[in-house]
């Protein structure tokens, strides 16, 4: 049997990893500032990670969710505490776009309605909901296209208002767009979408799952714009490489048994991983860390004469000129640096949070170089 061809492929093997960097398996190492779509939260191989997922390993790996397991509670717990959301409720699933499906369902279930505002360049994922709800046609089957979703201009406040009307169940939008190439919504324009949702009874679903987890310098996005969203989704650096997902939910919205559900979500390998990223952070204070080296390599990024260096914290994007698109596979190739990429010339920079000014530097060097 042979893989199903989806996978546009690097020809380089990762054998091993550490902090901010992977070896391959012809012993060559590279600097990585993409940390795998923004997954690597609190870095490659942490030692105090790998204790703890070996130790619960060795314990219990899996058991449904039809027993007690305290420590998705003990997750949940500081979960609240460190995102200050302790009265919002924690759903765990599996994925980002898992979590955003259950955000739109659990939407739909409150308000009974089903139409959804999304924005221009949105991305939040590839199951039914979440795909429709993502601004790529190509990726959207007919058997997704049912789901009624309007698509408006992000920080455009009157193409918002006409299409907000009583048939709204939610409005899902992320705290930075991640694959749309480093687009940030306004503060203002995230203070009007949560006036306008309360003023229709929408619900304000904000999908911090790239955004989100500490790489902006606060814990989720939309915090810089003092916003408190119904509802909001996460995954990615949650695990640091374990896959989980979450949902946020707020205190008004009540459960019903047999509601949402899951599988695997929460499960014990899972709730040890991401308890074991909160730990970190918290001890190695990685938030703000990246707010620190964000602010760092924007100011030095902006005097590089690119276009429109954008993003705050780890979470960073620039355009390069056309004449310059080969750039980022230079970076790869030459410089031995993971960088991401938006269509058509956009780098994007998503590194561990424990990222230090040395590595930093480093990829400013080879940037340098390229950009001559």
């Amino acid at each position: 049997m042979k893989l199903f061809d989806v996978y546009p492929l690097f020809n380089i093997t990762p054998a091993k990893a550490q902090g901010s960097w992977l070896w391959d398996d012809k012993g060559e190492k590279y600097l990585d500032l993409y940390g795998g779509h923004a997954v690597i939260s609190i870095g490659h191989s942490h030692p105090y990670y790998v204790k703890s997922l070996t130790d619960q390993l060795n314990k219990i790996a899996f058991y449904s969710n039809s027993v007690q397991n305290p420590i998705q509670e003990r997750l949940a717990e500081k979960l609240g505490q460190l995102s200050g959301y302790e009265t919002y409720q924690l759903f765990l699933c599996n994925s980002g776009a898992e979590a955003n499906e259950n955000a739109l369902k659990l939407a739909s279930f409150v308000t009974g309605k089903k139409k959804v505002i999304a924005f221009k360049k949105a991305f939040h994922g590839r199951t039914s909901g979440a795909v429709a709800a993502t601004d790529n046609p190509k990726i959207v089957a007919p058997f997704n296209a049912g789901h009624d979703i309007v698509f408006v201009p992000m920080n455009d406040e009157a193409a918002f208002t006409a299409a907000l009307d009583d048939t709204v169940a939610a409005v899902i939008i992320e705290g930075i767009q991640g694959v749309g190439g480093i687009q940030l919504p306004t503060d203002s324009f995230l203070q009007f979408l949560e006036r306008k949702c309360k003023e229709k009874g929408a619900i304000f679903i904000l999908d911090e799952i790239q955004s989100g987890y500490g790489r902006t310098g606060k814990f989720f996005a939309h915090q810089h714009a003092g916003v408190k969203p119904h509802i909001i989704t996460t995954a990615k650096g949650m695990g640091n490489g374990f896959p989980i997902g979450g949902v946020f939910i707020h205190p008004d919205i009540k459960p019903w048994s047999g509601m949402l559900g899951t599988t695997f979500g929460g499960n014990y390998l899972a709730s040890v991983a991401g308890l074991a990223v909160l730990e970190v952070m918290e001890k190695e204070n990685l938030i703000y860390n990246a707010a620190v080296q964000g602010d760092y390599w924007i100011s030095r990024l902006k005097t590089f004469g690119l276009s429109d260096v954008r993003g705050r914290g780890l979470m960073i994007g620039f355009d390069l000129p056309e004449e310059k698109k080969a750039v980022r596979n230079d970076l790869l190739l030459k410089h031995k640096i993971f960088t991401g990429e938006a269509k058509p010339n956009t780098i994007r920079l998503l590194p561990s949070l424990a990222l230090t000014r040395e590595e930093a530097d480093i990829f400013l060097t080879a940037l340098t170089e390229e950009l001559k």
